[in-house]
């Protein structure tokens, strides 16, 4: 495809100037509005050379690249030149790129040969699997759909919360008030019950806690009751946890979670004291971070028992080892900045160049409207229940607006989890917000059901004409100001993906597909597609086709499927 900023760079370069190409690159602007053209580059820069005022500069320059194929024209106004772009080009790259393509339009080999990993949902295994899991689920599910689209070896990790004092607080829980038929009925409420009543009775029995420390340990020592329970625990939590996985559509490679790391940590504590880096406090050993401004790491607790962190620096060295990774990707909560400041500082200590490609991307918080979520009061809202409800209230939407369609329960279930998943990924991830069941399952403005029944509708034009993607196209009849919006926001769309790895923001995808959605809208409204003028209509239909597979390929990367009919 024409990479038309590229031609804008190499015209500019031909001037007479100090400037490099780079330089020239980096100079280039995107005019606030396309009445001043879709690419700019303004001359203050090139006074000093020139020896002239910054306007004469670009009026000199604009008339000696003169005319050219890819701008229709290339003119100044002040002290910018500015090129706009040739229409009937630029329609002809886009729609033909897209046609070959199809839906692997926007893919690229950019990560050819280097792999990349992202690890993320990791919920704790005997707990709610909650609302509060759905923003490391979801924007992890998305970076490892557009990681894998731009030619990465991308590798999905789910680092299960299955170990820690949690364990011997259940273990402690079950042995004192547990019933394992109820349990295996019901089995994360029944687990929430006992994990919310352990934290009661320890508020008046402070033992409870130090049985509890006591039962971890002897989970780590290998104790034979211990292990059965985690194992049992860890099984049924499992199957609770993947009705919600298959709800989303998502699969991973691999639930190597925190136990996996249990036998690896000796060697990491073994490599810290060879390096000098443990120190003993109070009983503990820690790696003291003063001196970079952040508290000591907790390595070993004065019982003996490790912590995330060691399990984490194990975790890492194994991935390096097992798999070379170019990319260690960790869809973590901004609550855990500093605890990967920490790790990742200790990495860099023990002599590791590869820390720097170790990178936590952190997100904002979900609470409720009415208060903080918290498992241990039971206070929590399961994303089951969410995905559930969201499809029950499309199914109701669909019943009165829509009775007669096929799949009726397909299209609900494709609509309603898209509503949920679209919602989670069309703000910068940074963000904390208040969990509403009203706001979430709005189907109103820029939504992802919005953006699917552009893309139904794309499709039921399509199946009311005689299209046919081996037509002859007379490009230069796709003029229009509503044509010409939509065929550059699918020329932008490859970018898009590129800068959303880059930055691992999904939310740039999700903005650019409600962008075309609703440039398609105002193109369906204004512009008479199945008109009687035949090569109109043509020209028209390809446009509505380029629009649909890039709607469905933007869809398919934020993890949301794209119904046909609506």
């Amino acid at each position: 495809m024409i990479d038309f900023k590229n031609q804008a760079v190499n015209l500019m370069s031909q001037i007479d100037s100090s400037l490099d190409i780079g330089e020239i690159e980096s100079l280039i602007e995107i005019p606030p509005s396309y009445d001043m053209g879709d690419y700019a580059f303004p001359c203050f820069k090139l006074a000093k050379t020139f020896r002239k005022a910054p306007n004469l500069i670009a009026e000199e320059i604009a008339n000696k690249i003169g005319e050219n194929e890819y701008f229709e024209r290339i003119e100044n106004v002040g002290p910018y030149v500015n090129f706009f772009v040739n229409k009937e080009v630029l329609a002809k790259t886009v729609l033909d790129d897209i046609k070959s393509k199809n839906e692997r339009y926007g893919s690229s080999t950019l990560g050819e040969g280097k792999t990349v990993i992202v690890e993320y949902s990791s919920p704790n295994i005997a707990k709610p699997f909650h609302i509060g899991h759905i923003r490391t689920t979801i924007i992890g599910h998305s970076l490892y759909r557009i990681y894998s689209f731009l030619g990465y070896k991308t590798i999905a990790i789910n680092h299960l919360g299955d170990y820690g004092t949690q364990f011997g607080k259940l273990i402690v829980a079950y042995k004192n008030w547990g019933d394992r038929s109820v349990i295996e009925k019901d089995p994360i409420n029944e687990l929430l019950k006992l994990y919310v009543k352990f934290h009661e009775e320890a508020e008046k029995n402070d033992n409870l806690n130090d049985e509890a420390r006591s039962w971890f340990k002897k989970l780590e020592d290998g104790n034979e009751e211990a292990l059965k329970l985690w194992h049992w625990m860890r099984e049924i939590s499992l199957k609770e946890f993947n009705k919600v996985y298959d709800l989303l559509g998502i699969k991973f490679d691999y639930f190597t979670g925190e136990s996996f790391y249990s036998d690896k940590m000796p060697r990491v504590i073994e490599e810290l004291e060879e390096k000098n880096l443990l120190v003993k406090s109070e009983g503990a050993e820690i790696v003291d971070l003063e001196s970079y401004n952040m508290p000591p790491a907790l390595i070993k607790k004065s019982d003996g028992s490790t912590l995330y962190i060691t399990r984490d620096i194990a975790a890492a060295i194994y991935r390096k080892e097992n798999f070379d990774f170019y990319k260690n990707i960790y869809v973590v909560g901004s609550e855990q900045i500093l605890h990967f400041k920490q790790w990742k500082k200790v990495i860099e200590l023990m002599g590791y160049d590869w820390a720097e490609d170790c990178i936590h991307v952190p997100f904002g918080m979900v609470s409720l409207e009415e208060g903080t979520m918290s498992t241990r009061k039971g206070k929590v809202v399961f994303l089951e229940d969410v995905l559930k409800k969201a499809v029950e209230k499309t199914r109701d939407i669909i019943d009165e607006r829509n009775p007669d369609l096929d799949d009726k329960e397909a299209v609900a279930k494709q609509v309603g989890i898209g509503a949920i998943v679209f919602q989670e990924l069309f703000n910068s991830r940074i963000k904390d917000y208040i969990f509403s069941w009203d706001k979430t399952l709005s189907f109103e403005g820029e939504t992802g059901p919005y953006v699917q029944y552009a893309h139904a509708r794309a499709s039921s034009l399509l199946g009311k004409s005689n299209f046919s993607i081996e037509d002859e196209v007379d490009y230069s009849l796709l003029n229009t100001e509503e044509e010409m919006n939509i065929i550059r926001l699918l020329y932008g769309f490859p970018n898009v993906i590129i800068d959303s790895a880059e930055k691992n923001e999904p939310s740039f995808v999700t903005r650019q597909i409600v962008e075309i959605a609703k440039a398609f809208n105002r193109f369906y409204h204004n512009c008479p597609i199945l008109t009687e003028e035949e090569d109109l209509k043509t020209a028209r239909l390809h446009l509505v086709y380029a629009t649909k597979v890039v709607l469905k390929t933007g869809l398919s990367l934020l993890g949301i499927e794209a119904p046909e009919k609506m």
